[in-house]
């Protein structure tokens, strides 16, 4: 994994060419330099030699000594590199070795550098054997032959010495060549600066580049590209301009299609709140109206005196009175929904023994299945025990389910399983019914238990019914904490699975935690597992779907909490919030405390909304996950103080 800080792509272009750009020019300073006072300093020897030439011809003569004094004095105090000029007589050969005179190292660091000069004479006999031994021996470093003047009449006299003061010739040059040297750095300077800007075009463009990016990241509700100003077509940064470009576009777009979609999702909700809101309306309809028109109905017929009736009489009101307990089930079923999404029904425990039940229900169906030629089993799984929950509502729940079972079965049997499980802090009890009848096409398992759905609606099936049976059983199941899945195959038959966690002693010690506590849910498609939880630590929870049915009935009665649900969007909720808050006004004795639990996916902006929902009288937002009930009751506790 690379674990290196980022880096700005700027400093990465501009640090290694500053630093090539001062190596060049301190490089090319250095070798002027080194070139420069190396020919200076061959040219001096040049020089020295031609002055070696004049003076030893000086001294070669008779009267020479006193103009070769004169020469050398002149010579000293007109050129101060040369350190000293010295005359000495010998008549042996010194070997000079002259071949580090031009040497780049004595110009650069040495201090002094001497050279020795022959001087001959014609007038003064010499030994032809001693200057024939001394050619023999060393005839290419013999001063008389590299001089070129010695013949067979010519004496060696000695030798001039001159000393050249190298660090006196440096000085001379730094100080000569001082606004050379400063001219020459102030045009490598400018020429470097030239690059410089050069390089910076490219730079610009890219910090226009960056400066965009960074007000598209800080301002993500921008709604139009800035301009993004390029001074030069580089090929690459275009590409990127453009990319830039398309890619804005894009967002734009889907921007834009995600507010027709929000547009388009705020009218189904309209739309469905409006149904819904009809659909109360009717239902209060079908409990004020309906149900009393029937109730006239079938006192009507108790009224009647079958002894006076004939036999057609009889079995016209045999079929009505069949017909009417038909009705009053279905309206009864209905009447029973409507009371569960209004949050009216709520949950009574108490000790009940299973196999009482399930023998009970078997007894009551027995001859309904025996008239239908179809066999009605139970398999039990478990001893005699005793369990806790809302017995009533259970053996309404299995009860629809059996009924259903032995409808939808023509021929084979129907099975009853019960299956109970203990665990450490619950018990948990399955019931499982199964029949071999026509089945459920897979399409439409996800819908059977819709309110008023039914398979076939035509009026011509073969099967009577309202669809709202199975409704009120998934929701009577999830009032209670219990699910129910249900695995059919076409033809074959089809098996029901309703699985419920029923308390242990220790969990019953708990459930008075929270007595007494009120809470109002407030939630637009389903209340979730969070209500269960909530009455299972002792609180009295009601459920409400309705803006305006919520805030009547807190009108009528003071809850302690009210609670959000994690699919109310906060758009919702802050106008609720601030209503709930003005219908407190007038009693200042009482606030509740609200909460709004908000899903996992927006925890990342949670800082987006949450100011706003406090502001509209919120108390707290909380992760709609918690992780236990132990986790839930810390909370309640803290929020209440």
């Amino acid at each position: 994994m690379n674990n290196r800080s980022s880096q700005r792509i700027l400093i990465f272009i501009w640090y290694p060419i500053t630093q090539a750009i001062i190596v060049g020019v301190l490089v090319a300073f250095l070798l002027s330099f080194v070139y420069g006072l190396t020919y200076h300093y061959q040219e001096k020897q040049s020089h020295i030699e031609q002055l070696a030439t004049v003076l030893t011809a000086s001294a070669s003569t008779v009267d020479g000594a006193a103009v070769v004094a004169e020469q050398v004095k002149t010579l000293l105090d007109n050129d101060p590199s040369i350190q000293s000029i010295i005359f000495y007589s010998t008549p042996q050969p010194i070997s000079d070795n002259n071949q580090s005179i031009f040497s780049w190292k004595n110009a650069l660091f040495a201090d002094t550098v001497s050279s020795n000069h022959p001087v001959v004479s014609n007038d003064v006999e010499i030994d032809s054997v001693n200057t024939e031994e001394i050619d023999a021996e060393n005839p290419r470093t013999s001063p008389f032959l590299e001089t070129g003047e010695i013949t067979d009449n010519s004496t060696l006299v000695g030798y001039i010495n001159i000393t050249l003061d190298v660090s006196q010739l440096r000085a001379d040059w730094l100080r000569s060549n001082l606004l050379l040297c400063f001219i020459t750095i102030l045009l490598t300077i400018l020429w470097s600066l030239y690059i410089l800007r050069k390089l910076n075009w490219p730079i610009k463009d890219i910090e226009g580049l960056t400066e965009v990016c960074n007000l598209i990241i800080n301002n993500p509700e921008i709604e139009k590209l800035p301009v993004i100003d390029q001074r030069f077509n580089f090929q690459e940064l275009a590409q990127i301009k453009q990319a830039l470009i398309i890619l804005f576009t894009r967002l734009q777009k889907v921007k834009e299609d995600y507010d027709e979609v929000a547009v388009f999702e705020k009218q189904l909700y309209s739309k469905d709140k409006s149904l819904n809101v009809q659909l109360h309306n009717f239902q209060n309809m079908i409990t004020h109206e309906l149900k009393t028109s029937l109730n006239a109905i079938v006192g009507g017929l108790q009224l009647l005196d079958h002894n006076s009736l004939n036999r057609e009489q009889k079995d016209a009101v045999e079929i009505v009175n069949d017909g009417s307990e038909k009705l009053v089930v279905s309206l009864n079923r209905i009447i029973q929904l409507n009371q569960i999404q209004k949050g009216q029904v709520s949950v009574h425990s108490s000790e009940f023994n299973p196999l009482h039940l399930i023998s009970d229900l078997l007894v009551e169906f027995e001859p309904v299945a025996r008239e239908k030629g179809i066999e009605l089993n139970s398999r039990i799984h478990h001893i005699d025990y005793s369990l806790k929950g809302d017995v009533e509502k259970i053996r309404q729940i299995i009860s629809a389910l059996l009924s259903n079972a032995i409808k939808f079965t023509s021929a084979g049997q129907v099975m009853i399983t019960s299956q109970l499980t203990h665990f450490d802090k619950s018990n948990r009890w399955q019931v499982i019914v199964k029949d071999t009848g026509i089945g459920i096409d897979s399409n439409h398992l996800e819908d059977i238990f819709n309110p008023f759905f039914q398979i076939d609606p035509s009026r011509s099936r073969q099967y009577e019914g309202s669809g709202v049976g199975l409704s009120v059983v998934k929701q009577m199941a999830q009032l209670m904490g219990a699910t129910i899945d249900v695995d059919s195959l076409l033809g074959v038959g089809t098996q029901f699975t309703l699985t419920m966690s029923m308390p242990n002693q220790r969990q019953e010690r708990q459930r008075n935690l929270f007595a007494g506590l009120s809470i109002v849910y407030y939630y637009c498609y389903d209340y979730g597992y969070l209500v269960n939880d909530l009455e299972y630590l002792g609180a009295t929870v009601s459920c409400r779907q309705y803006e305006q049915l919520m805030i009547d009935d807190m009108r009528n009665e003071k809850a302690d909490m009210v609670m959000f649900a994690e699919d109310i969007p906060p758009s919702t909720a802050v106008p609720l919030a601030v209503r709930i808050r003005q219908l407190e006004q007038s009693d200042t004795d009482h606030r509740s405390l609200l909460i709004y639990w908000y899903p996992q996916h927006r925890v990342r902006s949670l800082e987006s909304f949450e100011p706003t929902l406090k502001a509209a009288g919120i108390d707290y937002c909380h992760i709609s996950i918690y992780d236990n009930d132990n986790a839930l009751s810390e909370l309640l506790e803290h929020w209440l103080g």
